[in-house]
C-alpha cells in the first residue's frame, strides 16, 4: 500500500515490481497481492490492455482516520478513550483537533 500511497497513478504488477525489485518477490506473488488488496476493497483496478491497474480505494489518510475510528469502537467507554487519546497528542496535533472541530461547529 505504501508503495500506492506514494505514487500518483495507477500502477501494473509489474510496476510495482520494479519498485520492490530490492524485496527480490516473485511476479506471482505481487500479482497475488495485488489481486488480495482489491478483493479485500483496499485497490480498485482496471483493465490497461492485457494488464491490470491499480490504484489505493482511498487515501492514506481516510484509511488510517478509519482504522482509529474502528480502534474506538472497540472500547466499552468512548469517551474515556477519546480523552487518554486527547492527553496524548502534542500541542501542535491537540489545536489541529480544536481547529477541525471549530470547523465541524461552523457547518
Amino acid at each position: 500500500m505504501d508503495i500506492l500511497w506514494a505514487e500518483d497513478g495507477a500502477l501494473t504488477a509489474r510496476e510495482v515490481g520494479r519498485l520492490i525489485a530490492d524485496r527480490d518477490l516473485a511476479p506471482t506473488t505481487v500479482m497475488t497481492v495485488l489481486d488480495r488488496l482489491t478483493r479485500k476493497g483496499f485497490l480498485h483496478r482496471t483493465r490497461d490492455g492485457r494488464a491490470w491497474r491499480y490504484q489505493p480505494a482511498e487515501s492514506r489518510d481516510a484509511y488510517i482516520a478509519e482504522l482509529m475510528l474502528e480502534a474506538l469502537g472497540m472500547t466499552g467507554d468512548r469517551s474515556a478513550a477519546l480523552t487518554r487519546f486527547a492527553q496524548a497528542v502534542s500541542g501542535p496535533e491537540a489545536e489541529i483537533l480544536r481547529r477541525a472541530l471549530t470547523e465541524l461547529e461552523e457547518e
